[in-house]
């Protein structure tokens, strides 16, 4: 279970940096104009960018203090944030009416996260 959340982890880490490197530097009229990302048109740069920033600070968060084992207890703790981001999203593209891939993909992304939560904080914990 331990190498499943793993995988786990390094697959919403690579989400959460393409995200976040796509959200803090690709302009917004850009990302506008991609599938999905309709909602940026009603959102500020700044705002868009800060989605960005804390997208980056998310993969840092599943991977670093693990790796470092530098405070490893903010494994969970990132994807316990993630988790409300991903509602936040759903919600996004629910109301944007951006389809029902994209509130698949990122109800999987919510998936992902919730089980990497519990596991790191449960019966796979770092500190356990």
């Amino acid at each position: 279970m331990d190498l499943a959340l793993w995988i786990a982890t390094g697959l919403l880490a690579a989400v959460a940096l393409t995200g976040g490197i796509s959200k803090t530097f690709v302009p917004k009229a850009k990302l506008g104009k991609t599938a999905g990302g309709g909602w940026t048109a009603d959102a500020g740069v700044g705002f868009v960018k800060t989605l960005g920033i804390l997208e980056l600070l998310a993969a840092a968060g599943l991977i670093l203090p693990a790796v470092l084992d530098i405070a490893p207890v903010l494994v969970p703790v990132t994807a316990a944030c993630w988790v409300l981001l991903m509602i936040g999203a759903i919600s996004t593209h629910v109301r944007y009416r951006d389809g029902a891939k994209f509130v698949a993909v990122t109800s999987f992304y919510l998936a992902l996260a919730a089980f990497i939560a519990w596991g790191r904080f449960g019966p796979w914990s770092f500190t356990a």
